[in-house]
Parts: C-alpha cells; structure tokens; sequence
C-alpha cells in the first residue's frame, strides 16, 4: 500500500499544476510564489488573458466578498485582496472549467456553497481576513478533481465502494488507497506554494485537530462543509452527514442564536446563488 500511496504521490507531484490548467494560470502560480513579486506584476499578467480577467473580476465583485464599490482593476483586487485569494480566485476559476468537463457540477456546487457558508461563518465570528476563509472553502475539495482526472478508475472504485456499501467517500478512499482526497489536496497546496491559511482547511478540513497553523478557519471550512452537505446544496459524492469534531465546535464559541443567523444567512446566500459565477 505504501508503494502505491508513493507512486500516486509522485505522479501528482509531478503535475505541478492540474494538468489542464492553462499556461498563463501556470505562470501567475509560479511568479506569485516568487518573493519579490508586484501586485502590478501580476495584474498584468492576468490582466493578458481577459477570459480569466473577467472571471477574476466578476467573483470579487460577486456576493462572495460584497464589497461595496465595483471593482474594475484586476492589480487593484491583488492590492485588497492580497496575493493568497488572488491566487485562490485563479485556481478557482480554472478548476471550475475542469469540473465542468468532467460533469462534477455538483461538487461545484458544493464547494461554492461550502466557500460562501465559510465566508458567512467567518464574518459573524469576526474572523480576520474572511476572504481568505471563503477562498479555501472554494478550494477544499481540489483532491477529488485531481482523483477523477488523473485516476479515473481507482475514481470509480470508490464512487462504486460508496453506493454499495452505503460509507462517505473519505472512508472509502481511505480503504482503497491508504489517504483521502484532504491528503491530495496537501500535496497540492504544497506545489503550488499556498499559504498555510488556505493549505492547513484544505488538507484538514474532515479532521481539523491536526491543523498546526489555521487551527480556527480549518473548524470554520469543517463546519460549512457539514452544514452545505446538510442543506443538501450540490454534493461532496455521498450523502451522509458527518459528526463535528468537539474540539473545532468549541473553538468557533458559536451559541444557538448566532448559529440560526448563520444557517438563515447560508440558506439565503444558497438559495440566491449565481452557480455560474465563473462562466
């Protein structure tokens, strides 16, 4: 099984990016890990794709960040919104190409869902820097694309092991490979250089205990996956509706009131939303 873990991990490691990414969406990742890098810099650079720049420009302007002014200039979201959700944005947006090819609409759903739900949660419990919480929720699955792309039979195997057997697909995955898709997602986050505020939910959001740095927003992205998945908004590949952990519970402090606001916020966010935000 470790040979097999190990041959899967170098074969992912291998892509650097998703393999379908575009070019330029590899150039922006590459200079955005660089450490003297300009918010000018890379506006441009996406700023030369204005297929991607108007995708960039269309979610920040989206009800995901609700920012009051209309925001016109890529260079000036990198400069409010810093390189990491930029970054994120970027992703998000090709990634969401490829789920569409791969007819993976409802885990889109779910991870659109799962971002602004986080971002809702992170705002009522006054969470610094709540884009970058919103961010990861978008991002929090990438290990089931690169699943269903790059391993498309071992996929299949565990979507079957999933209806038949009636378990989540993180057990599943466990059983057939030895890791689940949070493990892929690490492997990713450390490719392409992302910050441990969007690495540590994306890799830890099923078992957020083990998060050593963005211990809290790890429990703000575990909690807005079980409440989108008990919402029934998209789908993560299996219906069942996990246990939250104590510990990450305890550390949001969320009493019973403000946990109403947030579920009728996230139900109104979900029911008014642009699924297509990225199209």
């Amino acid at each position: 099984m470790k040979r097999d873990k190990d041959k899967i991990r170098k074969k992912i490691e291998a892509l650097i990016n998703l393999p379908t990414l575009p070019g330029v969406v590899n150039n922006i990742i590459h200079t955005m890990g660089k450490d003297v890098t300009s918010a000018e810099d890379i506006g441009k650079m996406i700023s030369v794709d204005q297929v991607l720049s108007a995708k960039v420009l269309r979610l920040v302007n989206s009800a995901f960040y609700g920012f009051p002014g209309r925001i016109s200039s890529v260079t000036y979201a990198i400069v409010l919104l810093g390189f990491d959700v930029v970054k994120g944005m970027v992703l998000g947006a090709s990634v969401f190409e490829i789920m569409m090819a791969q007819g993976m609409i409802d885990l889109w759903r779910h991870s659109l869902g799962c971002a602004m739900t986080a971002g809702i949660i992170a705002r009522k419990i006054k969470q610094p820097e709540p884009e970058v919480v919103t961010c990861a929720g978008l991002l929090h699955d990438l290990g089931k694309v690169v699943l269903k792309v790059e391993l498309p039979k071992i996929s299949e195997k565990i979507n079957k092991k999933v209806q038949k057997e009636k378990i989540s697909v993180y057990q599943a995955e466990d059983e057939v490979l030895g890791f689940t898709h949070a493990t892929i997602g690490l492997w990713l986050c450390e490719r392409w250089n992302l910050s441990k505020d969007l690495s540590d939910p994306v890799s830890y959001h099923h078992k957020p205990s083990l998060a050593k740095h963005a211990y809290r927003q790890t429990a703000i992205i575990h909690l807005a996956d079980i409440l989108v998945k008990a919402k029934g908004y998209g789908s993560g590949g299996d219906s069942l509706v996990p246990m939250i952990d104590k510990k990450a519970w305890k550390s949001l402090k969320i009493k019973p009131k403000l946990l109403e606001e947030i579920i009728n916020d996230m139900t109104e966010a979900l029911d008014n939303a642009d699924d297509s935000v990225f199209l």
